[in-house]
């Protein structure tokens, strides 16, 4: 876990220049190895995310588990985890955030790549203070999948793509035109964690183990935010399903949106 805001600090500062930190030993390990019980038995009574025809490559990367603590209340303890929350604030730099969703990803040995992507195309919030933690719940190698994401790219939106095997070939594209440094997460140790910033472009490697990739991600955004009208298909299923149906214009606040804060040593 970070220790103290000192260390804080230098993490928010990597993560607004770079759209993206990697925080080590976030959680020890003792409770990682009770995070993966956890997550792995909701995972046996949930039901994959089934996107419609256009998203065969990202369907085909993993298996993918969505608001986990709906389905099984000991998930809470990690969704609703008011010190993982605290980094995400502070990371953030605001004094409190909500919940936007959770997600289980078990990238299956064997399987593809993860084309490039920005999140928020999907999220319709009139704020760019949103985050995603990246939590694997066990050691991972590079040939598992491990993340890449173009540093610097975390502005806004830089096409209109949602995560597709076209959106792959135009973000190729862009990055080759700008000539954008790219970062890849490498080994990571069960406890670390990436977070990015919701418009930080990034992708996935394929598996290429024996072993499946087995990670948790929580998103968050600052507290305060507003329902902004769905600009496009993805937005629209985001806005029934994770912000259930709020009115546009009011506060992103629903019945699965709640405030998750908690304090930083000093």
């Amino acid at each position: 876990m970070i220790a103290s805001a000192r260390d804080l600090a230098a993490a928010h500062e990597v993560l607004h220049r770079d759209g993206q930190v990697v925080v080590r030993g976030l959680v020890d390990a003792d409770t990682i190895e009770r995070y993966r019980s956890i997550v792995r038995s909701a995972l046996a009574r949930s039901r994959k995310v089934r996107l419609p025809p256009g998203n065969e490559i990202y369907q085909q990367a993993f298996d993918q588990h969505c608001n986990l603590w709906c389905v099984d209340p000991s998930v809470e303890e990690i969704t609703l985890d008011p010190d993982l929350a605290a980094v995400a604030a502070g990371l953030l730099g605001v004094a409190a955030v909500r919940l936007y969703h959770d997600q289980a990803l078990v990238k299956v040995a064997g399987g593809g790549h993860t084309p490039w992507h920005q999140d928020q195309w999907y999220w319709p919030l009139d704020t760019t203070l949103t985050i995603t933690m990246w939590l694997p719940l066990h050691d991972v190698t590079p040939d598992m999948g491990d993340l890449e994401f173009a540093l610097g790219s975390h502005a806004g939106p830089i096409g209109d793509e949602p995560i597709s095997g076209a959106s792959d070939d135009y973000y190729e594209r862009y990055l080759a035109d700008h000539d954008t440094t790219r970062r890849r997460t490498g080994a990571m140790r069960a406890g670390d964690a990436s977070f990015h910033l919701g418009w930080t472009l990034h992708r996935a490697a394929p598996n290429e183990s024996s072993v499946d990739r087995e990670v948790m991600t929580v998103i968050w955004f600052a507290d305060g935010a507003r329902v902004t009208e769905p600009a496009n298909a993805g937005q629209r299923v985001d806005h029934a399903v994770w912000l259930a149906g709020i009115g546009v214009g009011e506060l992103a606040a629903g019945p699965l949106n709640p405030v998750v804060t908690g304090s930083i040593p000093r």
